[in-house]
Order: C-alpha cells, then structure tokens, then sequence
C-alpha cells in the first residue's frame, strides 16, 4: 500500500524498517511485551468482544487479544505494512476469530461501531494528521467502547531507545546529522507530549481521556542479540539505513554502552510511555 495520506510511512513500514522487523521480529517481541501487556491490562478485554488492534505489525498483540476473547470474540489486526502482515497472516493462520488487513488507519472504512474496544502497542504516532485519524478510529467503535494504547514519553527518558544513538555518535563524524525531528512530527515521539494526546483526542470525540506514565526496564536478549537489534531498529537503525558507510564504526561504541546493562537476564535498560485510555 502507497497511496492515502500516509503514503511515506507505507514506504517505510514496507521498504525501510520492515524487512528489518521481520528479521527481529522475536527479539523484538521480547522487548515490547511487557509494554504492551500494561496497555493490555488497562484495556482489559473479555470474551465475546470485538477489538481492533492498529499498527499490529507481525501479529503478536493480535494473537494474544485473540486468546482473551476466546471462543467468541474476534479480532482484527490492521497494518500499513504488508510486509509485516505477511508474517502475522502466516502466525494466525490456525487460531479463529482473528484477520489482519492492510490498511490506513486514518482513513479506512471500518465497519461503523463495529468493535467493542481498539488497542494499540506503539502504532498510532506515525499518522500525519492524528486527529483525523481518532475521529475514524472513534467511528469504528460502539458508543462506549474502550481505547487504550501505549506510546513512547521523551527520547531523554526512555535509554531503550537513546543509549545506542548517543553511544554511536562518538564514533561518527560531525558530518552525519543526527538532528532529531521536529516535536509532534510523525515519528516514534510523536505522543510524548501529554497535553497533545489530550487534545488530540478530546478533539476527536473521546471522553474520560487518561494518560498513566509506566517505566520499566526492558530487553531483547542478550548483548549481541541487542546490539544487533540497536544497529537496525529505532533513531540508530534509521540513521545508519541512511548512512551505511558508518555501521561498522558504531559497533564498538554501542556493544560497549549496551554491555555496561548487561545481566543474568540479559542487556535492559530503561523504558518510559504512556498508557493511555478513553471511550468512544
């Protein structure tokens, strides 16, 4: 999918980050499960509903809403990348009352208040108009029905993310840029601002907004398996996709930064989001 108002983040999602994601993908699952459980406890979903899980990537938030809601219930896990849904559809292919379907989010034609409740873990900061994006989001929910998702707070806050950029950078020459995006610029960071969230959602139509603040530390495994996952996942691996020619030189600054968290359970370092919950 390359057309709608979202086109750059399909090419991205398709081309850039998610062949890399696939490769990753359960390191990475690894890592995001305990995050995604708080938005999922918050959530709190029962049998017999029907829930809509956006940004579902390779399916793994999907499948465990499905086993919440079983036998009954069904759920859908939407995706812009194909490439990524490839390997969910291939994850869900024996479990019922679960479908995945390629769409954007902001502006595909869900059923109207056809689902119970809508889920998220990290998939909703990438829209480039987030309120239009909640108003369609709203539309698909039955009155009273439940949102919760979870997303980043700020890049000083969450090392997870910032460590291995700041690491690598003492290797890279002034020339690479390292400029971070504009605040609220579609993008990982794009709901760190509370204030935002609130607004963005109050003007789509939802009620009883909340944002609850969660940290925990969290990991992929172990350090070289981290490592690898910091060289192509996140600010780093979007940097580096950009400029290849200094992947080897960030190596040994990054494994030395993430080696100094290294533990009986494997390399954690420290995350920060938001869990946040309204109704439709």
């Amino acid at each position: 999918m390359t057309e709608g108002p979202n086109a750059q983040q399909a090419t991205y999602w398709n081309e850039g980050a998610g062949p890399t994601w696939v490769e990753l993908q359960a390191p990475l699952d690894r890592q995001l499960a305990p995050l995604g459980q708080a938005a999922m406890a918050a959530l709190a979903p029962k049998p017999g509903e029907r829930i809509l899980d956006i940004g579902c990537g390779a399916g793994n938030t999907t499948l465990e809403l499905a086993r919440a809601v079983a036998p009954d219930g069904r759920v859908t896990g939407a995706d812009i990348s194909h490439t990524l849904l490839e390997v969910a559809r291939r994850r869900g292919a024996d479990m019922a009352g679960v479908r995945f379907v390629e769409a954007d989010v902001q502006v595909h034609s869900f059923e109207p208040g056809g689902f119970d409740a809508v889920f998220s873990r990290f998939g909703v900061m990438f829209f480039s108009d987030p309120t239009a994006a909640f108003v369609n989001i709203r539309r698909a929910l039955k009155p009273g029905g439940r949102l919760a998702f979870v997303c980043w707070r700020t890049p000083a806050e969450n090392p997870i993310m910032s460590l291995p950029m700041a690491a690598a950078l003492t290797s890279l020459p002034p020339s690479v840029p390292s400029t971070p995006p504009a605040p609220g610029a579609p993008g990982p960071f794009a709901f760190a601002d509370p204030d935002r969230v609130r607004g963005i959602l109050a003007d789509a139509g939802f009620a009883d907004v909340a944002l609850t603040p969660t940290d925990m530390n969290v990991g992929g495994g172990d350090l070289e398996t981290v490592l690898a996952m910091s060289l192509k996942v996140g600010p780093l691996g979007a940097l580096l996709r950009e400029h290849p020619e200094h992947r080897d030189g960030a190596i040994a600054a990054v494994r030395e930064a993430l080696a100094a968290h290294d533990g009986p359970d494997g390399v954690k370092l420290g995350s920060a989001t938001w869990v946040v919950t309204a109704r439709a």
